[in-house]
């Protein structure tokens, strides 16, 4: 058994880890981790600020909502600003820290002279110069106005603001973040730039250095934005057919499934796959949370992954550490549960996926899979078949168990249906963390016998 988990182990270190390694290291991924994790202040903050603006809609005690008119309710407008100021301007956020990583990336590992901040700037330069809608009519490129619709002089607009710089340009600013830094990188690079000398201040050196891609930036952006406009089309509309259709396939019940298996594949390796597969889902999730807010319905929204899957962090491992705490028999076991306890209950885990440990340890990698995909199917199906509402708010990652699916549907469901996944997933743990549980307990004793 030793001998198979050893070639089991080797395989996966030679075959599978360079690989998944190579990827989880490109530039590319890396600067979508940064950015993901940037504009997650963002999102807390103005769900925080929604949830107070629907609190009479959670607790409906006559007396509370009389009490709520009289003092906060009279701010509701307030709590709405804060909100279009977060969630209404994302994907200005999501753009801006894209392309700063990314720019920032190149410039170290390329050792360019090129600025974070002015691929940032350019990047959301280039953005602005797609948000307007334009039609050709009459042989020219025509302002759209569409007062049906809401669309003024090219504009579209909605409470939360311009449309198009909300979570649903997220996808757009991403790809032309791509595009504007490459441009950059490539006119620095070629020298097709304005050289200061040293003595000049390096912000207004860095301006002019910028200042040759920013045009080559517009005319590319401009010739892209003019033949799509020609063929009655633009940049948004093109990109939301594939966003639209991931977005689609990440918000049904496999499409979670995948993420989840995803996720605890790549964590099976070492590598940190909630931040990976995340990076990359998380603008849906936040899309969808927007729509949801907006009258649409999406399950996989907002902060769907800790408010019902991983529980205890990756793995849905806070009923493990419970028994790993209170019921284990072997004593290092049992030492490892009261030091991961009481992190587990804010879903925070590397003392069971480093110590126990659950990362290349093939006894363990079947809870570690299956647990989280039950209780994901648990979330799903209790917001699809609507006992939960639908999520509209973002609560913090280490919010505790219960108050996590009460913050993202403002619902006592949301709160039973977040503990009723944790007892669903420690219960598939059980028979395999008591197994090894046996295992290293039988060891400990013959190692005593034999002192």
């Amino acid at each position: 058994m030793a001998e198979k988990e050893s070639n089991f182990t080797g395989w996966l270190n030679e075959k599978i880890l360079p690989k998944v390694g190579k990827f989880a290291n490109t530039r590319f991924v890396r600067a979508v981790m940064g950015a993901g994790y940037s504009i997650i202040a963002f999102t807390i903050v103005g769900s925080m600020f929604l949830v107070l603006s629907v609190l009479t809609q959670v607790i409906t005690v006559p007396a509370f909502v009389d009490f709520y008119n009289s003092t906060l309710g009279r701010f509701n407008n307030l709590f709405t600003v804060i909100y279009n100021a977060t969630l209404g301007i994302t994907a200005l956020f999501f753009t801006e820290s894209f392309a700063y990583s990314y720019t920032k990336i190149y410039q170290q590992e390329e050792n360019l002279d090129i600025s974070p901040l002015s691929g940032a700037f350019l990047s959301l330069f280039a953005l602005f110069v797609t948000v307007p809608q334009l039609v050709w009519k009459n042989g020219s490129a025509q302002f759209l106005t569409d007062t049906k619709n809401a669309v003024f002089s090219g504009y579209a607009v909605s409470g939360s603001g311009l449309t198009r710089i909300g979570a649903t340009g997220i996808f757009t600013g991403l790809i032309i973040s791509i595009l504007s830094v490459q441009i950059y990188r490539l006119c620095v690079k070629k020298g097709w730039s304005i050289k200061m000398p040293n003595s000049v201040p390096k912000g207004v050196a860095d301006s002019f250095t910028s200042l040759i891609p920013g045009f080559v930036i517009a005319f590319v952006v401009l010739i892209i934005d003019a033949i799509l406009i020609m063929c009655h089309t633009d940049i948004f509309n093109l990109l939301y057919i594939p966003f639209s259709f991931v977005s689609g396939l990440v918000d049904t019940w496999w499409g979670v499934l995948i993420i989840v298996f995803l996720i605890h594949f790549l964590w099976f390796f070492g590598i940190h796959g909630a931040t990976i597969i995340t990076s990359f889902t998380g603008s849906f999730a936040l899309a969808n949370m927007v729509s949801n807010v907006d009258g649409g319905f999406h399950v996989f929204a907002g902060d769907f992954i800790n408010s019902f899957i991983t529980v205890g962090g990756s793995g849905a491992t806070l009923g493990t550490a419970l028994y790993m705490a209170f019921m284990a028999r072997s004593r290092q076991i049992r030492e490892l549960g009261k030091v991961a306890v009481v992190p587990g209950i804010f879903n925070i885990n590397e003392p069971l996926l480093f110590g126990l440990p659950i990362v290349y340890n093939i006894n363990l990698v079947i809870p570690f899979v299956l647990a989280p995909m039950a209780s994901a199917m648990v979330g799903y199906l209790a917001i699809a078949t609507h006992f939960v509402p639908k999520i509209t708010a973002q609560q913090p990652w280490p919010t505790p168990v219960g108050l996590s699916g009460f913050i993202a549907t403002q619902s006592w469901q949301g709160a039973l249906v977040s503990v009723l996944a944790t007892v669903v997933a420690a219960a598939i743990w059980f028979p395999f963390i008591r197994s090894y549980d046996l295992k290293l307990a039988k060891k400990e004793a013959e190692g005593a016998t034999e002192a």
